[in-house]
């Protein structure tokens, strides 16, 4: 059974017990996030796809962690012109446990 779920401008194909990292939510460690933006759930029998979402069907996740994912160095340049803007980045991410795919 596996769903794929819109969150953060993003889609991920999720299944019970599956950690993933998605853009940060303003939920702390340990609370429990509902992801109602399915796309398409399957339950290997049976596919349904939303029109442009799956009505009556959730996915219930964990919060394990926030963090921030590793630096990416940012680095602006223009020949002969002496232009140069060196800058680091790090993206916020929480880190989700996939519990459970309700129908």
């Amino acid at each position: 059974m596996y769903a794929i779920i819109e969150t953060g401008g993003k889609q991920y194909r999720v299944e019970e017990g599956l950690r993933l990292r998605v853009e940060k939510l303003s939920a702390q460690k340990g609370e429990e996030v509902v992801f109602d933006r399915v796309l398409l759930y399957s339950d290997g029998a049976e596919t349904r796809v939303g029109q442009p979402y799956v009505e009556g069907c959730r996915v219930k996740g964990r919060v394990t962690a926030q963090g921030r994912a590793r630096k990416i160095i940012v680095f602006k340049y223009k020949p002969k012109k002496n232009y140069r803007r060196k800058r680091g980045h790090r993206q916020p991410f929480t880190e989700v446990l996939i519990e459970q795919i309700e129908a």
